[in-house]
């Protein structure tokens, strides 16, 4: 199970693109593709063309709410990460994919490193 971050969403709809490629590789493979639903608010605040909404929309009909662990967890990573600032929706993302047990995909990884110590596993 792999859930993406955003950026990786964003980047999965470039045509061409190595994220592109990675989500094919991964469909064909029959692995289970995912996002929370923090990821799709902000895919959603754009900008991006109907087109690639509605192919996001084909691909994740649902996506999975961040819970109240899910903001406890994430408080703890924002906590144990050095409190960056703007990385508590960062923290949020993660916190989804860790109590799924599922890897996160992200292209920006180093945002994320921080958090493999916490039980986040990176696709």
């Amino acid at each position: 199970m792999v859930y993406l971050d955003t950026n990786f969403l964003i980047d999965a709809l470039v045509p061409g693109s190595s994220q592109e490629a990675q989500v094919l590789q991964w469909l064909t493979s029959g692995e289970s593709l995912h996002v929370s639903t923090l990821v799709w608010g902000e895919f959603l605040c754009g900008p991006l063309s109907s087109a690639a909404e509605v192919l996001a929309r084909s691909l994740f009909p649902m996506a999975e709410p961040l819970t109240r662990t899910d903001a406890e967890m994430a408080a703890r990573l924002f906590n144990a990460t050095g409190r960056r600032s703007k990385s508590f929706a960062d923290c949020c993302i993660a916190a989804v994919a860790i109590r799924e047990s599922a890897q996160l995909a992200t292209s920006n990884r180093s945002d994320f490193l921080p958090m493999t110590g916490h039980g986040l596993s990176l696709a």
